[in-house]
C-alpha cells in the first residue's frame, strides 16, 4: 500500500504542477514571439510556425521541483542513483535549450551545428559513465533468464556513449507530431517505473521509480497542451532531455537491453531515417515518401491524430511487453 501510495503521490504531484507552470509558461513564451521555426519541406506543418517552443520546460521544472518537495517531505532519498539521472536530465536539457534559443534568436531551423551537439552530448554521457564507476557501477550486461553476463570493461563506457546519444536523436526525430514523442516518453518511463519497483531490492530503485513517475505525471500534464492542436512543443529542450535520461534510467536500473523494446518506436523512426539517408546517397532513391516514419504516413495521407494514435498504441503493447518479462532483461 505505501508503494501505491508513493506512486499515487508522484504522479499527481507531477501532474498537478506541469499544468500550472504550463498555464504561466505558454502565454510568456506568446508574449515574447518565442516561436517555432517549420522547416519549409514539411508543408503539411507551415500552420504550426509560431507555436511556443521549449515546452520541455513544462515538464523539467515540475520534475525538479516535485522532487525536492518528497525528498523535503521524507518520501524520496537522494541517492547517487538520482544525483545521477537528474545531471543527464538537466545536462541535457541545458544543450537543447541553447540549440533551441539559437533557432528563436536567429529565426531559422539550424540552432547547434551537428557536430558541436555530438561532441557536447558525448562529453556528458564521459562524464555519467565517470560518475556511474565511481559510485560502484559494474560495467557489465546481464540477461538472467540466459544466465548471460558479459564484462565490457572500458568498453561499457562506448555502450553507454551510444546508448545516451543515441536515445536522445532519437526521441528528438520522433517529436514531429503533436504529442507523439511526449506520449511515448511517458509510456517508456512509466514501464521503467514499474520495472524499477519489482526491482527494488536492487541499490537505489525505489528512487529511480519514484523519479519516473513524477515524470510520467508531469508528461501527462505537458500533454494537455500538446496534443493535437498542439499550443506549444517541447523543442530540443524536452526532447533531448527524456531521450538521455530515459537510456540512464535503463542502465542505472540494469536493464539497458529493454530499452529497445520499451522504445522500440524510436528505434524504428531513427531506423528509417538512416534507412533513407543511406538509400538516397548510395543508391539516389527513396525507401519512403519521407522520413522518419510518422512523416511517410503523413505523406500517405493519413490524418495526424490517427498515426500519433497508432504510434502510441505499438508503444504500449511493446511496454507492456516488457513490463511482463523485462525482469529478465
Amino acid at each position: 500500500m505505501l508503494i501505491l501510495a508513493k506512486t499515487a503521490m508522484a504522479i499527481m504531484l507531477g501532474f498537478i504542477l506541469a499544468i500550472i507552470v504550463g498555464l504561466l509558461f505558454i502565454p510568456f513564451m506568446k508574449k515574447i514571439k518565442a516561436g517555432q521555426q517549420v522547416s519549409k519541406s514539411l508543408e503539411k506543418h507551415q500552420i504550426k510556425q509560431g507555436t511556443p517552443t521549449m515546452g520541455g520546460f513544462i515538464f523539467i521544472i515540475p520534475t525538479i521541483l516535485a522532487t525536492l518537495f518528497l525528498w523535503m517531505y521524507g518520501s524520496l532519498e537522494i541517492t547517487s542513483n538520482i544525483v545521477i539521472v537528474m545531471f543527464v536530465f538537466l545536462s541535457y536539457a541545458a544543450l537543447g535549450f541553447v540549440d533551441d534559443f539559437m533557432k528563436i534568436k536567429f529565426k531559422n531551423n539550424k540552432g547547434l551545428s551537428r557536430l558541436l551537439k555530438l561532441l557536447i552530448q558525448t562529453l556528458i554521457a564521459l562524464v555519467f559513465f565517470y560518475i556511474f564507476i565511481r559510485n560502484g557501477g559494474n560495467p557489465t550486461i546481464e540477461i538472467s533468464f540466459l544466465n548471460f553476463e558479459i564484462n565490457l570493461g572500458w568498453i561499457y563506457g562506448i555502450f553507454i556513449l551510444f546508448l545516451l546519444v543515441g536515445t536522445s536523436n532519437a526521441v528528438n526525430l520522433t517529436d514531429g507530431l503533436d504529442g507523439l514523442a511526449g506520449g511515448l516518453s511517458a509510456i517508456a518511463f512509466l514501464a521503467y517505473g514499474l520495472i524499477a519497483w519489482s526491482t527494488s531490492w536492487l541499490s537505489g530503485n525505489n528512487e529511480i521509480a519514484i523519479f519516473c513517475f513524477i515524470l510520467v505525471g508531469s508528461l501527462l500534464g505537458f500533454l494537455l497542451f500538446n496534443t493535437h492542436p498542439a499550443k506549444v512543443f517541447m523543442g530540443d529542450t524536452g526532447s533531448m532531455s527524456l531521450g538521455a535520461t530515459l537510456a540512464a534510467i535503463a542502465i542505472l536500473t540494469r536493464h539497458e537491453i529493454s530499452l529497445a523494446v520499451i522504445g522500440g518506436v524510436f528505434v524504428i523512426e531513427t531506423l528509417t531515417t538512416l534507412i533513407q539517408i543511406i538509400a538516397i546517397r548510395k543508391f539516389k532513391k527513396r525507401v519512403f515518401k519521407k522520413a522518419p516514419l510518422h512523416h511517410h504516413f503523413e505523406e500517405l495521407n493519413w490524418q495526424e491524430t490517427d498515426i500519433v494514435k497508432v504510434f502510441w498504441v505499438v508503444g504500449l503493447l511493446l511496454a507492456m511487453l516488457m513490463i511482463t518479462y523485462g525482469v529478465w532483461l
